[in-house]
């Protein structure tokens, strides 16, 4: 039992990191400091993918999975939406 707690808690630790760098990059994607920033080696690309991309729309930021070799997300790519 003890290994699993163990477990559990290092994943969600990682996945609230993983999800606060994501939220950097939509920061600073927003306030034009970049144009664009990639989120790589994520281990929770695919969780985090639609939480993201409901924080950054009204930003006018988008949001696009990375694909890894074996059609998973691995990474986010942030960037102005187009017309913003």
């Amino acid at each position: 039992m003890k290994d699993y707690s163990l477990a559990a808690a290092s994943a969600t630790l990682t996945l609230e990191f993983e999800q606060s760098i994501v939220r950097g990059a939509i920061a600073l994607v927003a306030s034009g400091v970049s144009s664009r920033v990639v989120c790589a080696g994520l281990h929770f690309a695919g969780q985090l993918l639609e939480l993201a991309r409901s924080e950054a729309a009204p930003a006018g930021v988008a949001v696009t999975p990375i694909w890894s070799l074996d059609d998973r997300p691995s990474g986010l790519e942030v960037s102005r939406v187009a017309n913003a």
